[in-house]
């Protein structure tokens, strides 16, 4: 794929040479100084700094966010998902010189040269310009340093960000062009390696406007971008969670007798798996030193806030500093960010071989999943593609019962190259590489949420976990399941037996089978809808549930 950046970064150089001040690379206690200074951010009685958006910037903007449509990338963006909304090339180069012209009226510019990816080999530097101090902080804490050898990286070149989080966008400017009833804009141009934000303060906006960059290039390298966790153990066995808000992919990888690679994005290359990240960006809602000791040490262990910054991002923080993160008055997205190595068991390297084992994470509301089911490859696929959990009250404003969600790839906004790239570069990696998928059930059994089922125990989850891990599944005896397909261990060490077959933890077998067929048609209903018309191999379709 050639990447076109020339003429727009002489335009951004012009604005940044005539500014009146361009700060680059600053220090990062100059960083959480200037935030506190200017009124971004505030210090917290431990140390860490918080910071709060507007009501219209606690989270994504999916009504705001674009990719353009430019002749290099039409054929690989699949314009078929919601997540996709093309722009033309010259709406882009406009918003541009609209970002430009708001960018020469600052008093101050700060510019990071950071680097994704822990494998210098794969590595993507990314500029970020910003206004803000703040942004400049959480790209130290998210992105990486720069790696020696990044000259010789298959990227061959920067991707530049362009953030202005308290600015706007006036789009009336732009009739029919974008969002009408909003100021914010998100729009990023693959070709020419740029992207643009504008009056979004939320800092996950960068993070995941650099890392869909990365899921749609390095497809182009053979390399499998995937959105999840991951850990290794002492004897090199590297395992990945796959999951969404909510079904315990932070929990589940910080494993004190593991070595924690990432949090949040890796690549699966033929070198094996590398972290992109520098750090992680975790919620903190309900977020207790009990269930989470490590996180909560990274943010909280008491330190001088300039050699700290950590930042909470719309989290409860009274003005004498004390933090309370049951309070989700606020959002219920509140985030912490932080470096990777104030975690005492993070891997430094950030990288390790193939993995040994896959764990796809659902949490299942409807109580009818097993907790434990290792997958085929093509049947991997289909689960990879559908990307199925529950969302439960209290994971998103709103939400009062159980709804059923698919997001393709556990990362749907973020994955936005054609289903069929994805899908193939999954299945020959873990047929090369001998790599075992298990789908792991964190949520209910024995009935429905809320109306008779309980959450797997979490000891018995981390026992399957480490049976996974292990290897201890491989040459264990299989139950065919009827309803998903499913093939169900029959014993698992650390496990009660009786609670692996779901229906055996029903005590009213048809309400367990009338569930399970309600679950099912939600799958084969989503399926159709979203890739009926997409060119999928018969032997993935066979796998869904209920078609």
């Amino acid at each position: 794929m050639e990447y076109k950046t020339k003429s727009l970064l002489e335009e951004l150089n012009h604005v940044l040479d005539n500014s009146e001040k361009v700060i680059i690379n600053p220090r990062r206690e100059y960083t959480i100084t200037k935030s506190i200074d200017r009124g971004e951010a505030i210090k917290t009685e431990h140390g860490c700094v918080a910071t709060w958006s507007p009501d219209n910037s606690t989270g994504r903007s999916p009504a705001d966010t674009y990719i353009v449509d430019s002749l290099e990338v039409h054929n690989t963006i699949d314009w078929k998902s919601k997540s996709n909304k093309p722009l033309s090339s010259d709406t882009f180069c406009r918003l541009y010189d609209n970002a430009l012209e708001i960018l020469s009226t600052k008093k101050e510019i700060y510019v990071t040269n950071r680097a994704i990816g822990a494998d210098e080999g794969y590595a993507l530097q990314v500029d970020t310009i910003s206004s803000s101090p703040l942004v400049s902080l959480f790209t130290y804490n998210m992105f990486r340093d720069i790696p020696d050898g990044i000259e010789d990286s298959v990227f061959n070149g920067e991707f530049k960000i362009i953030v202005l989080p308290y600015d706007k966008i006036d789009s009336n400017k732009y009739p029919g062009l974008l969002n009408n009833n909003s100021s914010m804009v998100i729009a990023t141009d693959f070709t020419k390696r740029v992207g643009i934000v504008i009056g979004s303060s939320y800092l996950g906006t960068v993070k995941k406007l650099a890392f869909t960059a990365m899921n749609f290039y390095l497809p182009h390298h053979n390399i499998l971008p995937l959105h999840c966790s991951a850990n290794v153990d002492d004897k090199g066995n590297v395992s990945i969670f796959l999951g969404l808000s909510g079904t315990g992919k932070t929990t589940l990888s910080t494993e004190p007798t593991r070595k924690l690679l990432g949090d949040d994005e890796h690549g699966w290359s033929d070198n094996g798996v590398y972290n992109f990240e520098n750090g992680c960006y975790v919620k903190t809602l309900n977020l207790t030193e009990e269930r989470e000791p490590e996180i909560y040490r990274a943010l909280f262990e008491e330190k001088n806030h300039l050699k700290n910054g950590a930042i909470l991002e719309n989290t409860m923080v009274y003005p004498n500093g004390r933090v309370d993160l049951s309070d989700e008055r606020l959002s219920v997205n509140g985030r912490a960010s932080y470096p990777l190595n104030v975690l005492e068991n993070a891997q430094s390297a950030s990288k390790a071989g193939h993995p040994r084992t896959i764990l796809f994470l659902t949490a299942d509301a409807c109580g009818v999943l097993p907790p434990i089911s290792k997958l085929e490859i093509d049947q991997a696929k289909l689960w990879f593609l559908m990307g199925y959990t529950s969302k439960i009250p209290g994971t998103e404003s709103g939400i009062t019962e159980p709804i059923a969600t698919f997001s393709r790839f556990f990362g749907e906004p973020f994955m936005p190259s054609r289903p069929s790239i994805y899908m193939k570069l999954l299945g020959d990696k873990m047929e090369k590489y001998n790599t075992n998928v298990y789908l792991l059930n964190t949520g209910w059994i024995g009935g429905v949420y809320g109306k008779g089922g309980e959450r797997i125990s979490l000891k018995y989850t981390r026992a399957m976990v480490r049976a996974a891990n292990e290897g201890l599944l491989e040459n264990v005896e299989f139950e065919r399941e009827n309803y998903f397909d499913l093939s169900i261990p029959k014993n698992c060490p650390g496990v009660p037996s009786q609670i692996l077959n779901p229906v055996k933890s029903w005590e009213d077998k048809g309400a367990y089978e009338k569930e399970a067929r309600k679950l099912a048609d939600k799958f084969a209903s989503h399926f159709k809808n979203d890739f009926g018309t997409h060119p999928i191999d018969k032997k993935i379709i066979a796998f869904c549930p209920g078609l």
